[in-house]
């Protein structure tokens, strides 16, 4: 992990009280990393270390954009990350992780590469739901994604700026009292099983 050395923490020569350091997070960075979630970004963290008897508080604070692929065009977008995360480092015979916050590392090494955990909390800071605003994504797309839609959404023909998660029952019609149509027959097995509610 030669690549990450910059982010390696000597913890057993750190003087008492509290340590700070910054880093910019870059397409090398996240390079270097290779994984699939994020491939470019430019983020800022800052970095407190503060050390207690039998324990290191890491406080980090991420600052910055990256780049990752809109859910609905594939399209590149810009994606804010502002995070503030904290870490317990304790001294121990091997490493071992107690909960999200806590970590014990061997103390035979006595130091700490971060690369991997800055990362983590990049990836974890992004929304389960991610795309363009309105009208950003790539146009070619949206007509693509809309002539494979089960309900045509575009009453007025214009397929520009139109953002497909907003459906309302006016925009399905006549299609939306299909789904609760108590004259329609169904399977009595399923009535069999409304019965047990």
């Amino acid at each position: 992990m030669s690549k990450f050395s910059q982010y390696k923490i000597d913890l057993i020569n750190l003087p008492q009280g509290v340590n700070t350091y910054s880093y910019e997070l870059d397409k090398k960075f996240f390079d270097a990393i290779d994984h699939e979630d994020v491939r470019k970004g430019n983020v800022k963290v800052e970095l407190t270390v503060r050390r207690t008897v039998g324990a290191y508080e890491l406080n980090f604070q991420l600052v910055g954009t990256i780049q990752i692929p809109c859910d609905r065009c594939l399209d590149e977008m810009n994606q804010e990350i502002d995070t503030h995360n904290r870490l317990i480092v304790k001294l121990g015979l091997e490493y071992s992780e107690e909960s999200d916050e806590i970590v014990i590392i061997p103390e035979a090494e006595g130091a700490i590469n971060i690369a991997w955990y800055l990362y983590e909390f990049i990836v974890l800071d992004i929304p389960i739901k991610h795309v363009h605003e309105m009208g950003k994504c790539n146009r070619g797309m949206t007509k693509k994604y809309r002539k494979h839609q089960a309900v045509d959404i575009s009453d007025d023909g214009d397929d520009d700026d139109d953002d497909v998660d907003d459906i309302s029952d006016e925009d399905l019609g006549d299609d939306i009292d299909l789904i609760d149509d108590p004259s329609e027959e169904t399977d009595p097995r399923w009535d069999e099983l409304k019965k047990l509610k």
